[in-house]
């Protein structure tokens, strides 16, 4: 096999060479870094990460392949992938192809064979910053200059991005080849509208599984056009990059909390615009947090819950509205994790309680959501 040479160039001038895999060729991002030993799978094709640069920490990625389950939308959404070795030979029976031909399919570029240690460290000293990412342009120099004049993920809306153009019906359930029948769902008691601004298939699954029909509406639907489906709830997704950019869906769940709304539940991107839309601020955070190994206090009954998370981005604790309790709280640096409407059926988390592959401590808020709608 030939060895193509890539660079990864950071806006503070540092360059990191190693191999190209998948794709080739040229994209700017912002690099961060994913702390999860699996779901690899799970991560290139989430939404949420349109617009960033990813980089595993676990130094061994590709070994179990990809498959057509452990997808989370339609392809993968990252602008690129970095990783310490790509694994060239998959074992697992559920594997249906490699890593490497999969990103080359749907022309995403990796970069292996670098220091991944020492580009994470960079960035928790530092902070995430914009990258370039390339198998074309070698020269140290002109990737710099590109990075540090590629558009900050600071201010863009990614939404429209990755967003569905018009409503749809969605009806699946679980179904893994570890089972020879789908798992199980509940009859569907519940009409659930499910705003997407980059929503992750598990989510509308595990709704499906507590029992609810679930019409999707692209995230720039107004508050009138949410309100005539006359659903039993509402959901607010998650999605790429910053909140406060998004002043269409702030206006539009603030326009839904005034008019006497059904219950309303909010994950991640959902949670900051939610926060938004209440009265309250967001912030950018040094380096986020994104791995399947956070934990979260849960205020309510003094549980800890191991959480998978992925945002940049928080709603900021001190300036919470009166009319919101904070519920959860990130046990690693204490920023806020979750809240409730004191006085309407609101709440929202900003982790993934249906994190596949895992874990599923916080599972049970989807139970939440139907009783309130129950």
């Amino acid at each position: 096999m030939t060895m193509v040479p890539a660079k990864l160039a950071l806006e503070d001038g540092t360059v990191y060479t190693g191999q190209a895999f998948g794709a080739r060729g040229e994209k700017f991002g912002e690099v961060v870094f994913n702390t999860s030993m699996t779901g690899y799978q799970e991560v290139l094709t989430d939404p949420s990460y349109k617009g960033q640069i990813v980089t595993m920490t676990y130094p061994l990625i590709g070994n179990y392949g990809v498959n057509s389950e452990d997808r989370e939308s339609y392809r993968p959404l990252v602008e690129g992938f970095v990783v310490r070795e790509m694994s060239r030979i998959p074992s697992n029976f559920r594997s249906q192809g490699t890593l490497d031909a999969y990103l080359a399919e749907n022309n995403i570029l990796g970069l292996e064979g670098i220091d991944t240690r020492a580009l994470v460290r960079r960035l928790r000293v530092r902070g995430t910053m914009t990258g370039i990412l390339s198998s074309e342009d070698l020269d140290d120099a002109s990737l710099v200059h590109k990075a540090r004049t590629s558009p900050n993920i600071v201010g863009r809306d990614l939404v429209r991005e990755v967003m569905p153009e018009k409503s749809f019906t969605w009806t699946e359930g679980f179904n893994c080849s570890f089972t020879s029948q789908p798992l199980p769902a509940r009859p569907a008691r519940f009409h659930v509208v499910a705003v997407d601004y980059g929503m992750k298939w598990n989510i509308l699954r595990c709704l499906v599984q507590v029992g609810c029909r679930v019409t999707v509406v692209p995230g720039t639907a107004s508050a009138e056009q949410v309100l005539s489906h006359r659903s039993d709830g509402i959901f607010l997704s998650n999605g790429p990059g910053d909140p406060a950019a998004l002043g269409y869906a702030v206006q539009s769940i603030a326009d839904l909390t005034r008019k006497n709304p059904p219950p309303i539940f909010g994950i991640c991107l959902g949670h900051q615009l939610l926060g938004l839309a209440l009265g309250g601020k967001t912030f950018k955070l040094k380096f986020g947090h994104r791995g399947a190994n956070q934990p979260v206090l849960n205020q309510r009954t003094t549980r800890v819950e191991i959480t998978t998370q992925n945002h940049g981005f928080a709603v900021r604790l001190d300036d919470l509205p009166r009319d919101l309790e904070p519920t959860h709280i990130n046990l690693n640096d204490g920023t806020l994790e979750g809240f409730r409407h004191r006085r309407l059926p609101i709440f929202s988390v900003q982790y993934h309680p249906e994190a596949s592959a895992g874990p599923h401590d916080s599972s049970y808020l989807f139970e939440e959501f139907a009783k309130m709608m129950g």
